[in-house]
């Protein structure tokens, strides 16, 4: 959430509550809906670590609020996250290490693995699809964001399979 915030304070400066409406605004029902105890403590550590800086905003008839700004190492470090490439696919997987550590162990059964593994994939398929069914097709961040998860997951199905013929 960390550089998600950072993003956010380079468009403008913003208080915690402003942060978790423009994330919810921009992400819609695909994104779950951030905790605003866990956005202020980001903040608090971002402010700590200096990439961010909290000016003190009176206002009448209500507490102080805080308007978070980006610094300018805020800046940088922002910038090395949009330049460097995101995280491919993932060679240590855990689930792979289950299916071949297990059985050789004798603490569990391939196929059941493989089985227990799928329904769960299958499930979470389900849960997206509804969620697509529920999203406004005018909001294309919330339907790419659930169209990626479901091809991710549709070649975790994929990879499942070739798991099932190769090992069991």
């Amino acid at each position: 959430m960390r550089l998600h915030l950072l993003a956010l304070l380079a468009k403008e400066p913003a208080h915690g509550y402003e942060l978790k409406q423009a994330l919810e605004q921009t992400f819609g029902s695909a994104y779950p809906s951030p905790n605003i105890g866990q956005i202020y403590v980001t903040l608090g550590r971002l402010e700590k670590d200096g990439l961010v800086r909290a000016v003190d905003v009176e206002q009448s008839n209500r507490p102080n609020k805080k308007v978070y700004y980006l610094t300018a190492k805020g800046r940088d470090v922002l910038d090395l996250w949009v330049d460097e490439p995101t995280e491919g696919p993932r060679v240590r997987d855990e689930f792979f290490m289950k299916l071949v550590l297990a059985p050789m162990t004798g603490i569990a059964d391939r196929m059941v693995l493989i089985n227990r593994q799928r329904r769960h994939y299958l499930s979470l398929m389900k849960d997206l699809n509804e969620l697509l069914d529920r999203t406004p097709p005018e909001d294309k961040v919330a339907t790419l964001l659930i169209e990626g998860a479901m091809l991710h997951l549709q070649a975790d199905l994929d990879w499942l399979e070739r798991c099932q013929e190769d090992l069991a």
